[in-house]
């Protein structure tokens, strides 16, 4: 077992004032260091070898999660317990959990996450909103997607309300951070795969995409800005431009809807194939 101190760390320890600047995008950056925060995130970065790097945890919370002491414990991690106000500054959730893993950063590069004959791919360009890109990532990983790549100026994929808007799927799928979204294009083109275009005023429609083949291909779809969609350069770089019908009086759907529809669309297509 890893051992942990038995009198809980106060919020002036140290080691917990360090990890406090965590929430702060420079320091995550410098450090190339975040917190995973809850029992499930905790439980996914465990699965992930040599992301984490020590959890800290209530005792009320140690009681409650002996399956994930243990997990931690046969890998060599510390685990750190804290007095409640302490776990207070360390997650900035409404209701804590009560336990959080200091993590390595887990992003690689484009060209790694694309290769091995990738089906399905998400690619965000200026996702602005940690929620939605939580979101994404989350459906991504549940439609049975191959990696996510963030673009442009994204969301920091380890700002805390983006890793809890994953609920664990940051940890289960290959993550890239392409600063350039036409790199990011190229590189999926590069890659084998059709880029799509999620785009409102799309000259083809979803099921006709389904209808026609298209969706069974390997596929990226390119999701753009919560605000303003994808800019059009962006947008002509794509193999194809696809818009979600809409078939009631909504003017459209949100980013992370509309992502949801159509990366099922593609795994569904797939399995049919």
């Amino acid at each position: 077992m890893a051992s942990f101190p038995m009198v809980p760390l106060s919020s002036n320890n140290n080691r917990v004032k360090t990890m406090r600047k965590l929430a702060r995008r420079a320091f995550r950056t410098e450090q190339r260091e975040f917190l995973a925060d809850g029992p499930k995130a905790v439980e996914a970065a465990l699965g992930v070898d040599g992301c984490v790097i020590e959890v800290f945890a209530t005792t009320e919370a140690t009681g409650h999660h002996h399956g994930l002491q243990a997990a931690a414990a046969s890998a060599g991690i510390g685990w750190r317990l804290v007095e409640d106000r302490a776990m207070a500054t360390l997650s900035d959730a409404v209701n804590p959990q009560g336990v959080v893993a200091r993590c390595r950063f887990i992003d690689r590069p484009a060209g790694h996450v694309l290769a091995g004959d990738p089906h399905l791919v998400a690619i965000c360009a200026d996702v602005r909103d940690p929620g939605n890109a939580g979101t994404v990532i989350r459906t991504a990983d549940a439609a049975g997607a191959d990696a996510v790549l963030l673009a442009g100026n994204s969301v920091d994929a380890y700002n805390p309300k983006t890793v809890r808007a994953t609920v664990g799927s940051l940890f289960h799928l290959p993550l890239a951070l392409e600063p350039d979204p036409a790199r990011a294009v190229h590189q999926a083109r590069e890659a084998g795969l059709v880029v799509l275009a999620a785009d409102g005023s799309g000259e083809l429609d979803l099921d006709a995409a389904e209808d026609q083949g298209l969706l069974a291909r390997p596929t990226a779809w390119l999701f753009g800005n919560e605000a303003w969609g994808l800019p059009e350069e962006l947008a002509a770089l794509a193999d194809h431009r696809v818009r979600i019908p809409i078939h009631g009086k909504a003017e459209s759907l949100n980013l992370a809807t509309a992502a949801a529809v159509c990366l099922y669309a593609s795994a569904r297509a797939r399995r049919r194939a």
